[in-house]
């Protein structure tokens, strides 16, 4: 009797620490959106044109966060020696977020002529730190969340950061209205730096959990374990593919939206708000149906969505620019929600967990790559037709780019993740 009283007493108490580690991980999430979404996306390409960016060093920015993620290999193999993740953890977050948050003084220190290239060094040794502390959060949060719960957990978790992403986006838009140029951005970075060392202080009460290691002690026979899994390669290989077609166009959108259609920052947060807004609504629809249907089968559906989602650029062709870019937003939105959901699941919940930091770290790097060269090579191309018709600049490479991810998807993508589930 009294053993059954203390197990129960037991489970109980794992059960309490397990709600507190769920409740931290979320909590964080809170000041890390806040500052990743201020610095991000129409925001960060907004910052750089105000420091005198063209094109091609915008494209080469948003591109170079995804290639040093070829770095994990090399993390996954070391933080096998780690005595303590969480610690690491803390050190690569706090200089990611330092570094970044320091790119707002860069008019303040350089003269102007320097202004890009000072932001890009930042940038670059942020992602540096970035990429590492992503490998360990990725390899801790999969050991936080009990498998039975990780599906409604991170359902829950993305649909409550992105409903915040939202709020701040939007503010921050209408702040940049109100206060153009410099006054706006100190505000902005004022609200980062805030957040930013928020977000570290949260980190310091992550729990510091066991690590199941690699059976394998040696480099190149633990790197051997994802290669030699041939349905892991053939699916990572196709997404890094299909990927690297969307970053041609996808991260250049607030680019062309700026610059080329003269939309205010105000309707480009209300349109990417829009965007947030779908994928949140669809969280819920991708988890319930992953209930049924396997992370590789639902990764294939979510790929017309994305591919549609770039071809409705077309639409600026024949209709009013506002309702199409909606329409094109929304989509998007569904398809990449579902998209960046599954595939985390993929990752942590379709490899073997003794291997998994390897397994994540060989699906970044392959996709890093491909990220990195979509939208380099993207805001190269916009540099090279600047003396094209408009409409090509606009909405062709959209359309030319989105027929390619419809045939990607029908021929390879249906074989590869259709049909294994």
């Amino acid at each position: 009797m009294r053993s059954l009283i203390n197990t129960k007493a037991s489970t109980r108490r794992k059960a309490s620490i397990q709600r507190r580690n769920l409740a931290i991980a979320t909590w964080e999430g809170v000041p890390a959106t806040i500052f990743l979404t201020l610095l991000g996306g129409q925001f960060l390409t907004g910052f750089l044109l105000y420091l005198g960016a063209t094109s091609a060093q915008i494209g080469f920015v948003l591109a170079i966060t995804t290639f040093v993620n070829v770095a994990q290999i090399a993390v996954a193999f070391l933080i096998q020696r780690l005595a303590s993740r969480k610690w690491a953890l803390v050190l690569f977050v706090a200089m990611h977020r330092i570094l970044w948050g320091a790119t707002g003084l860069v008019p303040f220190l350089f003269p102007k002529a320097y202004w890009v290239m000072a932001y890009i060094a930042l940038y670059v040794v942020a992602f540096i730190f970035n990429t590492i502390g992503a490998m360990l959060w990725n390899s801790m949060i999969s050991d936080i969340v009990p498998a039975r719960v990780r599906g409604r957990y991170f359902g829950i978790r993305n649909t409550v950061l992105n409903a915040l992403s939202t709020l701040v986006m939007f503010g921050g838009g209408m702040m940049l209205d109100r206060f153009p140029h410099a006054q706006g951005f100190l505000y902005l970075y004022i609200v980062v730096w805030v957040c930013a060392i928020a977000n570290i202080v949260v980190f310091l009460f992550y729990p510091d959990v066991t690590f199941e290691r690699s059976v394998e002690s040696k480099f190149l026979p633990m790197l051997r374990k994802p290669l030699n899994d041939g349905l892991f390669m053939k699916s990572t290989l196709f997404l890094g593919s299909f990927l690297f077609l969307q970053n041609l166009v996808v991260p250049l959108y607030s680019y062309i939206m700026l610059e080329l259609l003269h939309i205010n920052y105000q309707t480009i947060s209300l349109l990417n708000v829009t965007q947030t807004v779908f994928m949140m609504g669809s969280f819920y629809v991708w988890g319930n149906l992953n209930a049924k249907y396997s992370n590789r089968r639902l990764l294939f559906w979510t790929l017309p969505l994305i591919a549609f989602s770039i071809l409705a650029w077309g639409g600026l062709s024949i209709l009013p620019t506002l309702p199409v870019l909606f329409i094109a937003h929304m989509v998007f939105g569904v398809g990449v929600g579902g998209f960046n959901q599954l595939a985390f699941n993929f990752m942590i919940g379709d490899t073997p967990k003794s291997e998994r930091p390897m397994y994540m770290a060989m699906y970044s790097a392959i996709t890093g790559v491909a990220s990195f060269f979509g939208p380099l090579l993207g805001g190269q191309v916009l540099e090279w037709i600047e003396h094209w018709p408009q409409w090509v600049q606009i909405f062709g490479m959209q359309v030319m780019v989105g027929g390619a991810m419809i045939i990607l998807a029908v021929t390879f993508g249906r074989r590869i993740l259709r049909d294994h589930y």
